[in-house]
């Protein structure tokens, strides 16, 4: 089984990190996958901890998919540091990571969707 990981920054602002949590449960909730969300500071659990819990519901992969828009240095550094230790504390888990959401085709739609609704409130 693969299981998942929403892997987001966090943040001091516990309702940031309940987006998270809540946009992992809806992944979950939509669709046949096993979720887990996950951060790298400032909120719980960290990677580890969602990796723990994927491998205790038997997953033999896992696949981090950054909550991050662009590539900066969480996403070159230490996220693949992260996954490199988790990877080492289950060797026989085969782990990944997604590209971030940066460049997908919906966040255009996204960004038309807020620009239309700002241009409707001025109106």
């Amino acid at each position: 089984m693969t299981g998942f990981v929403v892997f987001g920054h966090g943040s001091r602002i516990e309702s940031a990190n309940e987006s998270v949590r809540l946009a992992a449960s809806r992944l979950a909730a939509s669709s046949d996958l096993v979720v887990e969300p996950a951060f790298l500071e400032l909120g719980q659990p960290d990677l580890a901890g969602a990796v723990d819990a994927l491998v205790a519901r038997g997953a033999s992969r896992i696949i981090v998919i950054p909550y991050f828009l662009t590539l900066g240095t969480h996403l070159q550094r230490d996220l693949p540091k992260l996954i490199e230790a988790s990877a080492a504390r289950h060797p026989s888990i085969a782990m990944e990571m997604t590209a971030p959401l940066d460049g997908h085709p919906a966040l255009l739609d996204v960004l038309l969707d807020r620009a239309q609704r700002a241009s409707a409130c001025t109106q």
